[in-house]
């Protein structure tokens, strides 16, 4: 098994083969829920794809982890190509934290929350920026679990006229939808640049924002015979992407 993951805000201090300390609320996880001891490896990242392998040295107290880094130091992991960006409409309750949890735990780079005309959902004030929080911790927590060092950016909540931007500046640009007529499994893909998926609500895409969508560039897909959720209907188009683009070689 990989080395378990935690999160430090930066890496002021570290050095090749010193010490640094985990402490804070991942220490705390560390050293009390954890339990780790000793001897144990540990990866620590700011999450934006730097990171540092170390060996637990000592821990002190109940949430303080001493870490002996590697001759290696602080890393950076480049940035995957191609970068898959997935346009997420708003599901109902908690549908949309499961989403991008398995859409990070797939590889996806980026979320991009969607007020589609036909969400029912919608994110408004003070409950917008507290889902927007929920989805953004998510994305962290899913991180760490799948033993990523550069997690998915969750960026605002988007318009449909924002989408179309999005889109229009992509290398491939693709809405899922039912009734598209070219399968998603053999539409030609760039080898490197931007790709951008467009996931639709529960009541679908409507005719006016495909309309919108096709100005720009972007053209709808089918996944299979089956209709996936809006919920996971991202995580397995980004699969089948990262197969088909070699990420996952």
């Amino acid at each position: 098994m990989t080395a378990p993951v935690f999160v430090v805000e930066d890496f002021k201090g570290a050095a090749a083969g010193g010490a640094y300390v985990l402490d804070g609320p991942e220490g705390r996880h560390a050293v009390s829920v954890k339990r780790l001891r000793a001897g144990e490896d540990v990866v620590l990242t700011d999450g934006a794809g730097r990171w540092a392998h170390g060996v637990v040295a000592d821990t002190e107290g109940k949430d303080r982890l001493v870490v002996s880094l590697d001759e290696g130091g602080v890393r950076e992991e480049a940035e995957e190509t191609p970068r898959i960006t997935v346009v997420q409409a708003l599901p109902k309750g908690d549908r949309g934290e499961l989403a991008v949890e398995t859409m990070t735990e797939t590889g996806v780079d980026a979320v991009v929350p969607w007020a589609a005309a036909r969400c029912i959902t919608q994110w408004k004030g003070e409950r917008g920026q507290k889902a927007l929080s929920k989805w953004r911790a998510t994305a962290r927590e899913a991180g760490k679990q799948s033993r990523r060092v550069r997690f998915p950016e969750v960026a605002e909540l988007a318009s449909t006229k924002q989408v179309a931007a999005l889109l229009s500046g992509a290398d491939f640009a693709a809405v899922l939808h039912e009734e598209g007529s070219e399968p998603l499994a053999t539409a030609e893909l760039p080898a490197a640049g931007h790709i951008v998926l467009v996931v639709g609500p529960e009541g679908g895409v409507s005719p006016d924002e495909l309309a919108v969508f096709a100005q720009a560039g972007a053209k709808p897909y089918r996944l299979g015979r089956s209709v996936l959720r809006t919920s996971t209907a991202g995580t397995a188009a980004a699969a089948l992407l990262l197969g088909r683009t070699g990420r996952w070689s």
